[in-house]
């Protein structure tokens, strides 16, 4: 039986081309478009699994308007054999659950469906610039009901019905074995695009694409387009720095550009100008009748990711903002939190003392590592009998792949990577009615260029919370709290997927939350593979200071530091004292994950570089002339302000 491969690919508009319109929402009808980066990592890896089987039928498809058409004939180009959009008026302003709907029936209209007999392939890039949400291929895969593996760096198929993938996870990888049919997310690690061929052209200007709109494919219009989604775009905001002018170090070699920057930190550098909010006046809000829109559901629930036997930081730092939200809720909002898993019980009191009122445990041999069909099922299964009105998960691979599922499972959609979270209210002027109790889930898109804050009207509201962006809540030993457990019903189904190895190294994961001083490297210091960014944090380790190195994501993207390493938008959002970026270009996605630092240095040679933007002292000059002298300077007692831990 022949292999067909399904590529899904999205035309984004070019972030830096996009403008708000007159209504606070963005308008990309002006701006350029291109394909999806992450898409074009789909692309190849359906064009070298052709090459492992040269049968392969490929297939590219899309949703969008018309001119969606040009990213379909340069997947042809590539080596792609036919093409599919869907394309209907009727689909506009469509989230992520719409959309995951009407593609995964684009997809069973053509024959595609849990039940085929011909073996079959879906691929698709992790996540859109547009959205960064990650969660449409989950909710193809949930849609049409077969298993999924993301954030995968390689595929392969075994030649006996099954996929082998490597899937990038915290501080490391694991290698799967998926049963065809399934669907895999590539992240930008893997094998570079080709660049389209002169033969691929002229076939691609000759081929027709085939074109559906929503009657074509039996779709109806109650779960698409605006009305139909479970959630909405409330409002866009731009985002500002929240950092004063820079200090920049002054000299004529890399002895006095430190000692500048020494001198810098002492004066304690510039003073961003307060600037008080104007509140709202009550006469704006409109006296239209309040909606209750929960329909009975009650309480918060979260999910403690389990790794290597204990709960996740991002696990914990999830009461933070879920036990804020049940205290804005009032009426005695429970805080629950789900723990799946095989012996953890004991991992129940933790999170009591840290903030849960109740800890629903599934205790099972079969659970012991993380698997999205089992996971999703039990979730599903609480959620009925709990009744939950909000659902919380941490933005790690597994967080960002389970929650669309379980969005999709319950109709309710996702809200992705949020950096607030807050209840409030949402004035419905064409229905006359204000809707309460609401989530107001915050998050950067577009690049980390825009707010955008996501309204949900069906219940469980579910949301992500980007890793690094809220504290832990201080534990409170001997607090007292309920253990329940829960017996939920698992099918063999559950289990076809298989983990054939699980690599976790020291990674330096937990450390990177925790440190005081971070050192990152960015694509100008691959030179020496970080040799100088490793040193000069342990440097700074042998003065006694809890420092950790890290990088952004091309350093990943180049494979020389691991995914957990990563900090940005893509990464770790992170808190220390002090940030040392060193040959980072400032890109607005880095910029997400370093922003919550006290205090940021930034060493480039470019002097127009928008980490300059984003910094509080800087130097502009060669890292490799710079880091040695601040090396020396740490090896002498120079720990950029931070007191050193003393050891007895």
């Amino acid at each position: 039986m022949a292999l067909t491969i399904i590529t899904l690919i999205k035309q984004v508009p070019v972030p830096s081309e996009m403008r708000m319109g007159e209504d606070g929402l963005m308008d990309r009808t002006k701006a350029k478009s291109i394909i999806n980066i992450d898409c074009t990592f789909g692309l190849e890896a359906g064009l070298q699994l052709k090459k492992q089987n040269p049968d392969a039928k490929l297939i590219v498809c899309s949703m969008g308007p018309g001119s969606f058409e040009t990213a379909l004939r340069t997947a042809i180009s590539m080596g792609y054999d036919e093409a599919y959009l869907l394309s209907d008026r009727k689909l506009g302003g469509s989230d992520t659950y719409a959309t995951g709907l009407a593609i995964s029936t684009m997809l069973k209209h053509l024959g595609f469906t849990k039940d085929s007999k011909e073996p079959y392939i879906i691929l698709a890039g992790r996540q859109t610039s547009d959205g960064d949400t990650a969660h449409v291929p989950s909710q193809v895969a949930e849609a049409i009901g077969i298993p999924q593996a993301t954030f995968v760096e390689s595929v392969k198929a075994d030649g006996s019905g099954n996929v082998i993938a490597k899937r990038i996870i915290e501080g490391g990888y694991q290698m799967m074995k998926l049963p065809m049919p399934c669907v895999i997310s590539l992240t930008p690690t893997g094998i570079p695009p080709r660049k389209p061929s002169l033969s691929g052209a002229i076939k691609a200007r000759n081929l027709k694409i085939t074109t559906f709109g929503i009657d074509d494919i039996g779709l109806g219009t109650e779960k698409i387009g605006i009305s139909g989604s479970p959630t909405i775009v409330a409002k866009v905001v731009n985002m500002v720095s929240e950092r004063p002018p820079i200090t920049m170090s002054e000299g004529h070699n890399e002895a006095s550009l430190v000692d500048s920057l020494i001198a810098n930190l002492k004066k304690g550098g510039n003073v961003m100008e307060k600037k008080e909010a104007i509140a709202k006046k009550d006469s704006e809000r409109p006296d239209f009748p309040e909606k209750d829109f929960r329909n009975g559901a009650r309480g918060i629930i979260t999910w403690a990711e389990i790794t290597n036997g204990n709960v996740s930081r991002p696990s914990l730092e999830l009461l933070t903002p879920a036990r804020r939200l049940a205290n804005q809720l009032g009426n005695d909002t429970k805080v629950m939190t789900l723990i799946i898993g095989k012996n953890v019980q004991p991992l129940a009191r933790i999170l009591i003392e840290h903030g849960s009122d109740e800890v629903i445990l599934v205790d099972d041999e079969k659970l012991e590592e993380y698997l999205v069909l089992p996971f999703s099922s039990i979730f599903e299964q609480v959620i009925k009998v709990r009744k939950p009105e909000i659902a919380l998960f941490a933005a790690t691979t597994s967080g960002r792949e389970l929650a669309p599922r379980i969005g999709m499972k319950t109709d309710s959609g996702v809200t992705a990577d949020c950096t607030g979270l807050e209840i409030g209210e949402y004035i419905n002027k064409k229905e006359k009615v204000i809707y309460t109790h609401i989530l107001e889930s915050r998050r950067p898109t577009y690049g980390e260029s825009k707010l955008a804050t996501i309204l949900g009207f069906v219940c469980p509201q579910v949301s992500t919370a980007r890793a690094g962006t809220f504290e832990v809540p201080e534990r409170v030993e001997g607090k007292q709290g309920i253990v329940s457990t829960f017996n939920p019903v698992l099918k063999d189904q559950d289990f076809v997927v298989e983990i054939l190895k699980t690599v976790r190294g020291g990674g330096g994961l937990q450390n990177l939350f925790e440190a005081d001083i971070i050192i990152s490297g960015g694509r100008g210091t691959t030179n020496d593979n970080l040799g100088l960014i490793k040193a000069l944090a342990e440097a700074l380790k042998s003065q006694g200071v809890n420092a950790e190195w890290a990088c952004s994501r091309p350093v990943v993207d180049e494979g020389v530091a691991e995914y957990a390493r990563q900090v940005g938008q893509t990464g770790k959002t992170i808190r220390p004292k002090v940030y040392v970026a060193v040959g980072i270009s400032g890109a607005i996605q880095h910029v997400a994950g370093m922003k919550e630092a006290e205090k940021v240095i930034a060493i480039d040679h470019n002097p127009k570089a928008n980490i300059f933007h984003n910094a509080d002292f800087g130097i502009c000059g060669e890292y490799q002339d710079i880091l040695p002298e601040l090396i020396e300077r740490v090896k002498a007692g120079f720990t950029f302000g931070i007191e050193p831990k003393k050891t007895f």
